[in-house]
C-alpha cells in the first residue's frame, strides 16, 4: 500500500454494503467508468434536486450531499436515485453524522429519493454506533489487502460501472 493517510468515508461503508471489492479499489484510487449511465444518473440528480438547500458541506474525508437548519438543529441529507440500495445508505448517513457528533455537532439525517418522492429518517443509536465501528475495521482490513478480493457475482454487478473491470 502507498505511503499516504488512509481513513474510511463515508462512500466507502455505501460499497462495503454492496460489495467489498469496491471498497478496495476506490480505496487504491481505480475509479469506475465515470461515463457510466448510473454515475451520470447520480451526478444529474445531485446538481439537480433539492435546489433551496445548501449543498455539499464536507466533513473529514466525507462529502454530505444537502443540509439545512430545522428549528435550530442541522439536518443532513444523503441523496439516492432509488431505495433499492437503502441499507448502504442508512449506514452511509449514520456514518456522517457519527462524524459530526464526533465533533461536537449533533444532526439529524434524511435518506432522500426525488425519483420516488419518498425521505426516510436517520438517528444515530448506540446500536448504529458499535457497527459503525465494526464496519470501519472491516473496511480498514480490506483497505490493507495486498490484492482486491476477487470478484464475486451478486445482484448489483449488472449495473456496476466496475463491471468491465471485474468481469472483462
Amino acid at each position: 500500500m502507498p505511503e499516504r493517510e488512509i481513513s474510511v468515508s463515508g462512500t466507502l461503508v455505501w460499497y462495503y454494503y454492496i460489495c467489498p471489492r469496491e471498497v478496495w479499489l476506490i480505496s487504491h484510487q481505480i475509479n469506475p467508468d465515470q461515463d457510466h449511465d448510473n454515475l451520470s444518473l447520480g451526478r444529474y440528480i445531485g446538481e439537480n434536486t433539492y435546489a433551496r438547500e445548501k449543498k455539499e458541506i464536507i466533513v473529514g474525508n466525507s462529502k454530505i450531499d444537502v443540509f439545512h437548519t430545522e428549528n435550530g438543529k442541522m439536518v443532513i441529507g444523503e441523496v439516492k436515485k432509488s431505495s433499492k440500495y437503502k441499507e448502504s445508505a442508512r449506514m452511509q448517513l449514520a456514518f456522517y453524522l457519527k462524524e459530526l457528533k464526533e465533533r461536537g455537532i449533533i444532526a439529524r439525517g434524511e435518506l432522500r429519493f426525488p425519483k420516488e418522492k419518498a425521505r426516510e429518517e436517520v438517528i444515530l443509536d448506540d446500536r448504529t454506533e458499535r457497527q459503525l465501528d465494526q464496519v470501519k475495521r472491516e473496511i480498514l482490513r480490506i483497505i490493507y489487502l495486498e490484492k482486491p478480493p476477487q470478484p464475486k457475482r451478486i445482484q448489483f454487478c449488472k449495473k456496476c460501472a466496475y463491471n468491465e473491470f471485474c468481469w472483462s
